[in-house]
């Protein structure tokens, strides 16, 4: 009875460390598959923008799975109807019933992770992220206009190869941030500064000085019977070659009151002479696309408008890495050997070109799928969901 009893709570005990086992398998092989998932979907839709078809997404919102594994036990003759010994008999058995939402991308879902364009905190997060900015902005970047003369004449040059002279001042201009970068000199944060207005000092009562002001910083002056308000307000983000730290109050203000002037998807750019990365001075607006435009930039590298090799700036300090594509994707009749993600796209395979070296190209479409993740919404997918029961 003792050796049954036993018997049975090791197998209870085994079923319990291969159902934890199970577990382990199952959630990692649905991540797994929803993470391939997306990358193929990435490249189909760069395929869909070579050829100039509307993209489309669809989203994994939910996925329920029910895993059970059970041991069943009992005694029965060991050597048949017959026989009078007893055997004890088990059994196990595993079910996994798993259901998967998916909900096609559209409506305001669809505008505000394709259509918006990308706003200066995203770009500053993924710098902090340990990006290369010449990377990320050769994908995010639509266009740079620089401040060319004393009068303060912007010219606009767009990261289009169908605008050849703007394509290359725009390569050479990212060449020189990247320099930046490489030296540990490149700030891309908000400003900070301070807001210090006058107010009379009958105007500040034990009520208003709680409410009102309990968030500001409040001196008296006497003689003047005032009191001189002033609060640390956080600003626009600019791409710098210095610390804004060093300016004085009144001149981040005006840098911020400059930035104002440009919706939130345009950074300011000044990289200052003097500095580490001076050698090109630069002042200026960057202009950040939406997700779709860089898809689309993408798939018309593959056709009409490929990208082609812009040498550095002269003054420019020697760089490492300088491909003629910001993301090199093949187009092939046949399916390409060793890639990690393929996508069957009219009988063409699409997948991420190999990288010589440096993992450019690699680097690049992980910054994709990531640029994806945070075009996410926080709402409800705007379409009916999709349930797959296996």
């Amino acid at each position: 009875m003792l050796r049954t009893t036993a018997l049975f709570a090791t197998l209870a005990l085994l079923a319990g460390c291969a159902s934890t086992t199970a577990l382990d398998r199952v959630v990692l092989s649905y991540d797994t598959s929803t993470g391939d998932a997306v990358a193929k979907q990435l490249l189909v839709n760069i395929a869909r923008a070579r050829r100039n078809e509307p993209m489309h997404f669809t989203t994994v919102s939910s996925i329920a799975a029910t895993y059970k594994f059970g041991i069943t036990g009992g005694f029965g003759p060991s050597g048949g109807a017959n026989t009078k010994l007893i055997a004890p008999l088990f059994g196990a058995s595993a079910e996994e019933n798993p259901t998967i939402s998916i909900a096609p991308m559209q409506g305001d879902d669809y505008t505000q992770r394709l259509l918006t364009p990308f706003v200066e905190q995203k770009l500053t997060l993924l710098l902090r992220q340990g990006y290369d900015v010449d990377s990320l902005l050769r994908l995010l970047g639509a266009e740079l206009s620089l401040d060319v003369d004393a009068a303060h004449r912007y010219v606009t040059y767009a990261n289009r190869p169908a605008d050849r002279e703007g394509y290359q001042v725009y390569r050479r201009a990212m060449a020189q941030l990247s320099t930046i970068q490489d030296r540990h000199a490149l700030s891309v944060e908000p400003l900070y500064f301070q807001r210090t207005w006058s107010v009379p000092a009958d105007s500040v009562t034990p009520e208003t000085f709680g409410t009102i002001y309990k968030d500001y910083t409040l001196d008296f002056d006497a003689p003047a019977k005032t009191w001189r308000v002033s609060k640390r307000i956080v600003g626009r983000v600019m791409i710098t070659n210095y610390d804004p730290a060093v300016l004085t109050n009144e001149e981040r203000l005006r840098l911020h009151s400059e930035a104002e002037e440009a919706p939130v998807n345009e950074i300011l750019i000044d990289i200052r002479a003097g500095f580490v990365g001076g050698e090109i001075p630069m002042h200026g607006r960057l202009q950040l696309r939406s997700f779709h435009e860089v898809l689309t930039f993408i798939g018309r590298g593959l056709g009409e408008e490929p990208e082609f090799d812009v040498t550095p700036d002269p003054r420019t300090p020697k760089i490492t890495e300088n491909p003629v594509s910001a993301l090199a994707i093949t187009e092939t009749a046949t399916e390409p050997p060793g890639a990690d993600f393929v996508a069957d796209w009219r009988g063409s395979y699409y997948a991420v070109a190999p990288d010589a070296g440096y993992a450019w190209n690699r680097k690049a479409f992980t910054l994709l799928f990531q640029l994806f993740q945070m075009s996410m919404s926080t709402g409800q997918p705007s379409g009916p969901a999709i349930t797959i029961a296996k």
